[in-house]
């Protein structure tokens, strides 16, 4: 049973939390508000997901899920992520984070920038590329024929180790898509954004296989 802790508990965080307490995980959930905020879904989650301030989640989880806007990102708890598997879920939008040269120039892609931030974790880019309701509905178990991927990127071969096998314990398998510098081929709007799995409006989603993703990833263009 590993212990993943959440930086962030929106959409994709909250999703992700309940695939992993359905996976058999204890979870340590946390937002800019307070943990008192997140009481009710704690609460409905079951007696192994609890609420935290980031610091407290970051330092609790094996794996910690850093699920924030990116301008968010000089926010995040230094210290305790030091040593951490960090999976980075985030997507960069001027219109929401305003606009950072180093992302605009394409200098950097956005998980490299998370990184400076936090220099001593393995960062592991995943989960980014799928909406939520997919990521819960799609979920399947080990050996099943219609089993979707998703890719992932990292620089660190033990953190992208211990991503996979907590990707594939909830219901999903991976693609390692390359060192960070790489993850932009899963940024928003490349063609393994959302696409694959589906419309927004087909809430249910549709699964997708391995050769599809690495497909999806070779056909990204900056």
């Amino acid at each position: 049973m590993t212990t993943v802790g959440f930086v962030g508990s929106g959409y994709i965080g909250s999703t992700i939390a309940r695939l992993a307490i359905e996976a058999g995980h204890r979870v340590v959930l946390s937002n800019s508000r307070g943990p008192e905020t997140l009481a009710d879904i704690a609460a409905e989650l079951g007696p192994r997901a609890s609420a935290a301030t980031s610091g407290e989640a970051a330092a609790a989880g094996d794996i910690v899920v850093v699920t924030v806007p990116v301008n968010a990102f000089p926010d995040l708890p230094t210290a305790p992520l030091a040593g951490k598997t960090v999976i980075d879920t985030c997507n960069y939008g001027p219109e929401r984070d305003g606009h950072i040269p180093e992302l605009d120039s394409k200098s950097l892609t956005s998980s490299e920038l998370l990184l400076r931030y936090i220099p001593d974790a393995g960062v592991v880019k995943a989960f980014n590329n799928i909406f939520f309701k997919h990521l819960l509905s799609l979920a399947r178990p080990a050996g099943a024929a219609d089993r979707s991927y998703l890719p992932i990127a990292g620089d660190s071969a033990p953190a992208k180790a211990a991503v996979t096998e907590f990707i594939e314990s909830i219901g999903y398998g991976v693609v390692d898509a390359g060192p960070l510098a790489y993850s932009w081929r899963q940024a928003t709007g490349t063609p393994v954004w959302g696409t694959p799995y589906g419309p927004f409006s087909n809430e249910k989603g549709q699964p997708v296989g391995e050769d599809a993703i690495r497909a999806a990833l070779a056909t990204a263009t900056r």
